[in-house]
Parts: structure tokens; C-alpha cells; sequence
């Protein structure tokens, strides 16, 4: 079973703002079939340069998918409705956007906000959740109109509080209903929310659409300690044949290093380019 390999483009940037043009050769280079960029940027970026990147990235045959972390003034499970219904309006038009360029997915805290913690003295989450579904419910029409599917990030406690686990996950995806709303795992979030890794990628079965792959500090696949086989064999079971994308965060400093707490350099006098060569060999040979 084949499965694309791609990376996020952040593994290199120090801004979430960034010009995607010259990732695209950059990742071709590398052995890559995908680029997951930023989705808030490409609704900045406006239809000419939207087009122009679809148009660089089919000439080379990259896959374009996004991700994104809502802020909490654009939260589409805030208990304030103003900013609940701001929030629906922001990722209507990010889903167009994505649309236009044939981004087939958008993954990461569409159902919320991040880094988040819940209301001060808040135990049940409920109404939290009760007003993401609300909002999911509107964006999923939107989803469906664009082909464009709407991945729920599980995210481990300290990052998140809505959805920390694939089970959560799961009645999330079976309440909403949709085949354009579904489930994307990542292994350094898995390893700390998780009892079984490769059981909740069985657990997830169908709903899964994208797996993100890093090791445990988050440094690419294959130097590390991630129990790859038990992943591979995870996949397999559900035969999974979505997108495995690379989210390494390893350089610290900038917007990037600051928001996501890398407060050392993880490979020191490293070349990042090199790195991500050995990684997306790893990655054939052992996943795709």
C-alpha cells in the first residue's frame, strides 16, 4: 500500500507567515509528495498568488494540505457567541480559500482554538463542546461544497483540552456525522495522551484522514524512539492509505520556536535539509 509523505513547511520557518514558493522545489527536491502549509496564510495571500503556488506545486506534483490553530479570538467552541460565530465566519472563508487551490484538507484545531485551556473553573467541558459542533455543523456544508476535509487534531493536555484522546476523537467525528469532518492523529501527541499508539490508530479506523509523525521531542522520524513497527502495523489493520506528514519542531527562536516551546536547539550544527532527506527514506522504507 502506498502512502504520500509530506512535511510541514514551519520545520524551516521561524514565522508562521510565510512565502510557500520556494518550498515547493525545496520538498520535490527532498523525496516529498506533499506540503502542508499555513491556511490562514493562504486566505491572506489572495487568488493570484493562491493560483500561482496550485499551478508551481502541480507542475512538480506536490500535494497542497493545511493546517492551522485558531486564535482565541476567532474560537468556534468559545461559550461567547459573537466570537463563536466570528470564528465560523474566518474558517468559511478559509475553506474557499483552500478550496480554490485544491487543498483536499485542513487539519488541526478547526474544531477550537490553541493553545487553549478551559474556562477558569470549568470540569465539565460540555458546553465547550456543544458549541464546536454547532459550529461544525455550519463549516461541514462549506467543506462539502469545496471538497475540502475538515480534520480534528487530537492534542495532548498541555496544548489543548477539547478532544486530548482518539476516543474523544471518535464521538466527536460520529456525532457530527460527515464524511468531510474526520480525525487526524499525531504520534508525539499520541505518546503522551495515549495508553496504545498503534490502538488508537485501530480505534480510528475509517475516521482517520491524516497521520503526523514526528518522535517523542519532536525531532523527524527515525532518530528517536517512536515504535514505528507497532505504527506500521496500526496503519495496516485499518489500511490506511491518507497522508503521513512530517511536523518536526527543532530549531528554537522565532514565532515558530516560541509558540510550540522549543527552548533548546534539538540538533545542534544540523542541516535541516539533510535531515529531512535521511527522514523521508526512513519513512518509505518503514511506514509508506
Amino acid at each position: 500500500m502506498s502512502r504520500d509523505i509530506g512535511i510541514y513547511y514551519a520545520f524551516w520557518a521561524d514565522s508562521w507567515e510565510a512565502d510557500f514558493m520556494p518550498y515547493i522545489d525545496r520538498v520535490k527536491k527532498l523525496g516529498f509528495d506533499q506540503l502542508e502549509v499555513h491556511a490562514a496564510v493562504i486566505l491572506r495571500m489572495g487568488d493570484t498568488k493562491r493560483q500561482k503556488l496550485k499551478k508551481a506545486a502541480d507542475d512538480r506534483g506536490i500535494e497542497l494540505s493545511c493546517g492551522i490553530g485558531l486564535t482565541a479570538d476567532m474560537d468556534v467552541s468559545s461559550l461567547d457567541e459573537a466570537i463563536r460565530l466570528r470564528g465560523v465566519d474566518f474558517m468559511k472563508d478559509i475553506i474557499r480559500a483552500v478550496g480554490s487551490i485544491d487543498g483536499k484538507m485542513i487539519s488541526g484545531t478547526v474544531h477550537s482554538y490553541w493553545p487553549a485551556v478551559p474556562p477558569k473553573g470549568m470540569i465539565d467541558k460540555t458546553p465547550v463542546w456543544e458549541q464546536s459542533i454547532k459550529s461544525m455543523r455550519e463549516l461541514v456544508k462549506v467543506a462539502e461544497e469545496c471538497e475540502v476535509i475538515l480534520n480534528v487534531e487530537v492534542i495532548n493536555r498541555f496544548e489543548q483540552f477539547l478532544l486530548n484522546t482518539c476516543e474523544e476523537a471518535v464521538k466527536y467525528v460520529k456525532e457530527i456525522d460527515s464524511p468531510w469532518c474526520r480525525i487526524l492523529l499525531d504520534t508525539f501527541h499520541m505518546n503522551i495522551e495515549e495508553d496504545s499508539i498503534g490502538g488508537a490508530i485501530k480505534l480510528a479506523g475509517p475516521y482517520l484522514s491524516e497521520l503526523h509523525i514526528g518522535e517523542t521531542n519532536r525531532k523527524p522520524p527515525g532518530c528517536g524512539r517512536m515504535p514505528w513497527d507497532e505504527i506500521k502495523r496500526g496503519l495496516d489493520s485499518i489500511g490506511f492509505d491518507g497522508p503521513l506528514v512530517m511536523e518536526p519542531f527543532v530549531r528554537p527562536g522565532g514565532e515558530v520556536g516560541w509558540d510550540i516551546a522549543v527552548w533548546r536547539d534539538l540538533m545542534p550544527g544540523a542541516d535541516l535539509d539533510e535531515e529531512a532527506l535521511k527522514s523521508v527514506k526512513f519513512v518509505r522504507e518503514t511506514l509508506a
